[in-house]
């Protein structure tokens, strides 16, 4: 039978866990209580005290810290202290999902512990913050985020409804997972390939996705949204990618005008990290993304805008800040030591980045394509094509040089 952490404040928020233990109980699950709580005495006895959690987190003068009651303080080191815990109890079986409710304080520990956790394992945070922004909680991992509607505090006609439901999902997350532990695979693991991908690319990425799936590889493709970002960085990071299609470093251009979708200064730095064959294009490095459009700065009147719909406003890249952006993405290129080539589009970095499109601007793109073949160092492959990003020929160029790339000998 399958065992459920419910993993929570205890001192603050003990019977609202209580009460979703026993649904998750009632549904044929068996609930781990676990306490992080650390202000006061836990008003419900769970499974795992917050003393035993405090001393996972393996620093000897704990107590001298919670002793000090500051809340910031203890959140922080609890959100530590958890994640080894739950990592622990994971690895050695102990826990097949994880569930939390919580305010502020409880969501940063919780989630901290569940992001700790391998992508699959069921983890879902009931939360008052789940309907912001709710990326700093989330991070590159599959934590499901549940809002609470309201505040985590005692049982009622509304939160009943939502724990009784959240104890549902969650029990459902790990009944799914079970099977697919005990379900033969139905197809041999491939080498796994990361893509980047935008609605401006995504013409170019299907076409080369195609091409290399057929020679014996798996496609996974990332949202260039920032997050999306971020998780293909951390992906690649982790060893296990055999190349990168990145066609679409458009956060790059967020990152560095202000826009919404930034991925941090990092963007692009795990392949060289990782040491793996690279295709790199400017896709859509004409672009900064906001959101409506009154949510673009005033600093930016008098910019090319294109609204995408009604929630994205689309800003076109100048010239200047096209230098910028060359000479940014070529420095990063440079620290690469496995295969590289740089591949550019001439006619079209994006779709509405063609001649007689919105954001047509034939001297931002000369700006661009100048910046990166300056600087970037000899013996970097750079080649340019006389289509647009989409054109069937640019996808075929992509998918064929990065193959090739892999193909090649190991340099020692």
């Amino acid at each position: 039978m399958a065992t459920i952490a419910v993993l929570g404040t205890f001192d603050t928020k003990g019977p609202e866990h209580a009460f979703l233990a026993a649904a998750i109980q009632r549904a044929g699950f068996v609930p781990l209580l676990i306490d992080v709580g650390t202000l006061a005495a836990p008003t419900v006895v769970a499974d795992i005290s917050a003393d035993t959690v405090a001393r996972a987190a393996g620093e000897p003068d704990y107590a001298a810290l919670l002793a000090r009651r500051d809340r910031g303080e203890c959140v922080t080191f609890m959100g530590r202290a958890a994640a080894a815990l739950v990592s622990s109890l994971a690895a050695a079986g102990r826990i097949q999902g994880i569930i939390s409710l919580g305010g502020g304080g409880g969501t940063a520990i919780a989630t901290a512990a569940m992001r700790a956790l391998p992508i699959g394992f069921p983890k879902l945070m009931v939360s008052t913050l789940a309907s912001g922004q709710t990326a700093p909680y989330v991070g590159t991992t599959d934590l499901t985020m549940m809002p609470a509607i309201v505040d985590v505090s005692g049982i009622n006609r509304v939160s009943r409804v939502i724990f009784e439901n959240a104890a549902g999902a969650i029990c459902g997350m790990v009944a799914a997972a079970e099977v697919r532990r005990t379900a033969p695979s139905p197809v041999t693991e491939k080498p796994l390939i990361v893509a980047s991908m935008f609605g401006n690319t995504t013409a170019c990425v299907t076409e080369a996705k195609k091409i290399i799936e057929a020679a014996g590889y798996e496609v996974l493709v990332f949202a260039a949204t920032g997050n999306g970002g971020r998780a293909m960085e951390s992906l690649i990071a982790s060893g296990l990618v055999a190349g990168v299609l990145d066609v679409t470093t458009t956060e790059w251009a967020d990152e560095l005008v202000g826009g919404v979708l930034g991925a941090g200064p990092e963007r692009l730095d795990a392949t060289a990290r990782a040491r793996v064959p690279a295709i790199i294009a400017p896709g859509c490095l004409d672009m900064v993304n906001f959101g409506e459009r009154a949510s673009v700065p005033a600093k930016f009147a008098g910019r090319t805008f294109y609204q995408h719909n009604p929630q994205v406003t689309l800003m076109r890249t100048t010239p200047a800040e096209c230098i910028e952006l060359g000479r940014i993405i070529a420095e990063k290129i440079n620290r690469y030591t496995a295969p590289v080539t740089v591949l550019i589009p001439r006619r079209a970095i994006s779709i509405i980045s063609a001649a007689g499109q919105p954001f047509h601007d034939a001297a931002a793109d000369a700006a661009l394509f100048s910046s990166l073949r300056t600087h970037l160092r000899a013996g970097i492959d750079y080649v340019e094509y006389d289509v647009a990003i989409n054109d069937p020929a640019f996808a075929r160029a992509c998918a064929e040089t990065l193959l090739a790339h892999i193909a090649a000998p190991s340099l020692p």
